[in-house]
């Protein structure tokens, strides 16, 4: 890690060629930034950001529990699992595969698809520090830098709105 390193609105972002690790603090529990994380992900995730598209997204979660889906629901009950939850330890980690190529085409078989590290860890003053990783992009193939460099201004994105949705309340 540490070839190059933002800091815009509270995230840092620390980049090497085949991962990007995302940094924020959100003023919140580690069991209410977990919660928001994985049971509200339809109230902070971009919708552009899906297949649905934004007119036509009925929900997005990610299943609790190893062996949980990442998914999104579209028109008329359309459902798309993108991932699979493989770690499960609220309100500490989650891990998870992105089975979604730079295509943008569902990838099948999890040994091509990229991985995304969550650790909620709890500070002294009630707040939370979120680490986000999204690693193995070599996984993709031949457009891995190129979709690392995509997903490293799409997590920016997420995040911020994620941090947004954990203070609303």
């Amino acid at each position: 890690m540490g070839q190059e390193t933002t800091n815009v609105a509270d995230i840092q972002q620390d980049v090497a060629r085949y991962s990007v690790r995302s940094t924020l603090r959100v003023p919140a529990s580690a069991d209410r930034a977990f919660a928001v994380f994985t049971d509200r992900m339809a109230d902070w995730w971009v919708k552009e950001y899906t297949w649905s598209g934004p007119r036509s997204l009925a929900d997005i979660g990610i299943e609790p529990g190893i062996g949980g889906m990442a998914y999104e629901i579209g028109p008329h009950g359309f459902r798309s699992d993108w991932g699979r939850v493989l770690d499960w330890q609220p309100p500490r980690r989650l891990l998870f595969s992105w089975q979604i190529g730079p295509d943008r085409v569902p990838v099948p078989d999890p040994e091509e698809a990229s991985e995304i590290e969550v650790e909620f860890t709890a500070e002294a003053d009630g707040g939370t520090r979120v680490t986000l990783e999204h690693r193995d992009f070599d996984r993709h193939g031949e457009a891995a830098e190129g979709y690392r460099e995509a997903l490293t201004a799409g997590w920016h994105e997420l995040l911020t709105r994620y941090a947004t949705a954990v203070g609303a309340d």
